[in-house]
């Protein structure tokens, strides 16, 4: 497989990363020699100087040869371009675009991106999904993370266990069904100072780990107890940065719940006076900056229960968490870009953690994996993915239990959804054609569970 990656940024170089190192052949074109170049020399890619919507750059990137075009310059109409281009004259038959701008994205406008217009197959919208990933986690406080799979039949948390009501810890795993008989879970990850790794029954909870668990959806909030949280969803919320992010959350919140008290912090007053417009009586919009203690105290934060920070500067974010929270404020979700921060925020009392570029990345990776792959999320960059996938006739998934088909060691089966059932799998359960199989897959196993995931005739993505 040959993939062309327009775009040599923090995206572009982890999606060309993740690529190679699965043995696709990867292009990465970017308009800076020095991007182009730090891609070229740091990871097993070809590195290509020139504007990645010039028909001869693409050409000279292996264009009429390419199976994927992936666009994820900071420039939609680059991206945008880039697509048409890799259609109309290279026909490259799979096209990804990154693009930011609301108006292109307006319902009325999707038209735009049919084959006989702007053949673009998928659109990712990094702020759209920011946004959308923030509201579920804001809809279940206890957990850092959250994701419904299977149409929301199962889902996907991540719970801290820096509890003394964790009612798992200093247990081994295999006393699970025991703790709670009748609720169905399975714990798929445990992170443990900053290192991720797939746990077995005989492993221990920890006090300070941080754990990915998946769960029937009508069982989370239990397991949420069960793990010692019982935080309730916010009602008094500040968000502070009215970009993108900021309004299309607080349009989702003023939605999703209507009785939520809601405030947005704003630096630019032309920006603030825009979404004040936008949001009307919903929230109240104050023009200052989040990290003035005057700004903060006019917001109420020490009443509020949640604050969110999504402004386009990481360190404004983590202050003005950091800074809510000293005031009074109950719990933080805070927008972060750079990974190298990820280790210092919980000593500095961030409770939840959102990185845009990784929730990109997933969206990016899973129109990257086998046609059985219907979602995927990236737990932790170097470590793995919990997938969701369609159990194909003649795979090897099929032929027997999950004991006998030998699934290999790095891929772990959560759930199973059935029609319209959840199965919570043992060792012993059969697998087959046509369920939905949710299962977390290291890296280091990801061309195995391919190869255990695929029909007979093995297709590509």
């Amino acid at each position: 497989m040959r993939v062309i990656v327009c775009g040599a940024g923090q995206v572009g170089s982890t999606i060309a990363r993740h690529l190679a190192s699965e043995g696709i052949d990867v292009t990465v074109i970017d308009s800076s020699p020095e991007q182009a170049r730090r891609v070229d020399e740091s990871y097993d890619v070809r590195g290509m100087v020139g504007h990645a919507s010039h028909p001869e750059v693409l050409e000279r990137a292996g264009a009429r040869d390419a199976d994927m075009l992936i666009a994820v310059t900071r420039s939609d109409e680059v991206n945008m371009v880039a697509c048409q281009v890799a259609y109309s004259l290279f026909n490259i038959p799979r096209r990804i675009a990154r693009v930011r701008h609301s108006g292109y994205l307006e319902r009325k406008h999707r038209g735009l991106y049919a084959q006989d217009q702007m053949p673009i197959d998928v659109i990712i919208s990094p702020e759209i999904e920011v946004a959308s990933g923030i509201e579920r986690r804001f809809r279940t406080p206890g957990a850092f993370d959250t994701v419904p799979l299977a149409e929301g039949r199962v889902q996907l948390l991540g719970i801290h266990c820096n509890s003394g009501a964790c009612s798992l810890l200093g247990r081994p795993l295999s006393e699970l069904k025991t703790c709670l008989p009748d609720a169905g879970l399975v714990v798929m990850a445990v992170v443990r100072n900053g290192q991720a790794f797939v746990p077995h029954g005989s492993d221990r909870i920890e006090a300070g780990d941080d754990v990915y668990v998946v769960t029937e959806t009508g069982q989370a909030d239990r397991i949420m107890r069960f793990f010692g949280h019982e935080e309730e969803v916010a009602r008094r919320v500040i968000i502070v940065g009215g970009g993108n992010v900021g309004l299309n959350l607080a349009n989702r919140l003023a939605h999703s719940a209507p009785g939520t008290s809601l405030r947005v912090i704003e630096s630019s007053r032309e920006r603030a006076e825009f979404i004040s417009q936008e949001l009307g009586d919903s929230a109240v919009v104050l023009h200052g900056d989040a990290l003035d203690k005057e700004t903060l105290t006019e917001a109420n934060v020490q009443a509020a229960e949640t604050i969110i920070a999504v402004t386009n500067d990481d360190e404004t974010n983590i202050f003005a968490s950091v800074l809510a929270k000293r005031a009074g404020c109950a719990r933080a979700i805070t927008l972060v870009n750079k990974s190298s921060y990820e280790p210092l925020l919980p000593t500095l009392g961030i409770d939840t953690v959102v990185a845009p570029n990784a929730i990109t990345i997933s969206s990016i990776l899973r129109h990257v994996r086998h046609r059985s792959v219907s979602a995927l999320y990236t737990l932790r960059e170097e470590f793995g993915e919990v997938i969701e996938a369609t159990a194909q006739a003649g795979s090897r998934l099929v032929r027997g239990s999950i004991r006998e088909v030998e699934v290999p060691p790095g891929m772990l089966i959560g759930a199973i959804v059935r029609d319209d059932k959840v199965i919570i799998p043992t060792s012993s359960t059969t697998i087959e054609a046509g369920d939905r199989v949710i299962a977390l897959v290291t890296y280091r196993a990801l061309r195995k569970a391919e190869a255990l995931l695929a029909g007979p005739h093995r297709d590509e993505p």
